[in-house]
């Protein structure tokens, strides 16, 4: 069985769709971020980014495999499974540009978009810039699926880890205030996709661990946005005292 290291975010979901999606087996290991378990020093061995999720598979073929990053566990779940990344070379190419293109775009700019909606102090209204910077961002993004999907059904063509990567990252789109009036096919890809039942079943794990939106203490909020360099090192060694 496998077991993943979650928290309920998009993050969190990608993996739990995917799961969910190729029927496999798999335990749920809670991730508190707000209370720093994501600087456990057993953690910090399968993850020395402290971010979740993580993956470990006992059963890997020459042993236990631990994965960190999203999309590395993504492509690790379709290359064990044969399903959702296609094997001949361009379409599975497409498939992992879209997948680079939400790691490396839509999820980070998502991620800063939602914080300075929801978490940082004063709201929007104190951080004018900011906010107009991602939102825009946000809505370019838009755009750009809008253009693919103007010719195919999914992102890369078939139904793929690409889309599952993607979705959850466009499920809060109302909280950003994002419309999808000029993004017909977007709606239509967005829909479809909520639809699935494997999607459906992803989305519920960890219902039990989520929180209101922007409803922390100070120390929980000093644990996820107040880190730099000398205080991770310093979280990682308090955690480790017995």
């Amino acid at each position: 069985m496998l077991d993943l290291y979650f928290a309920p975010t998009p993050n969190g979901w990608k993996i739990t769709i995917m799961l969910e999606e190729c029927g496999l087996a798999y335990s749920v290991k809670p991730v508190n971020l707000g209370k720093g378990d994501q600087f456990k020093p057993d953690f910090l061995k399968i993850s020395p980014n402290n971010r979740m999720p993580a993956l470990v598979d006992p059963d890997a073929a020459g042993g236990p495999l631990s994965i960190f990053e999203s999309g590395a566990i993504l492509v690790y779940l379709a290359e064990k499974t044969g399903r959702f990344m296609p094997r001949e070379l361009h379409r599975r190419f497409d498939v992992m540009q879209w997948l680079f293109w939400q790691v490396g775009g839509l999820g980070p700019m998502s991620g800063q978009l939602s914080h300075f909606v929801n978490y940082a102090p004063g709201g929007p209204d104190q951080h004018g810039y900011s906010h107009i910077r991602y939102a825009n961002e946000y809505d370019r993004l838009f755009a750009v699926m809008e253009r693919s999907l103007s010719q195919r059904e999914f992102l890369a063509g078939d139904y793929s880890i690409a889309d599952m990567a993607s979705w959850p990252w466009v499920v809060p789109y109302k909280r950003f205030e994002q419309s999808m009036d000029a993004y017909p096919n977007v709606r239509r890809w967005f829909d479809a996709i909520k639809s699935r039942p494997a999607v459906q079943r992803g989305m519920n794990v960890g219902k039990e661990l989520r929180r209101p939106t922007g409803e922390m203490s100070e120390e929980q909020r000093r644990m996820m946005f107040g880190q730099t360099g000398a205080s991770v090192l310093q979280a990682a060694e308090q955690k480790a005292k017995p």
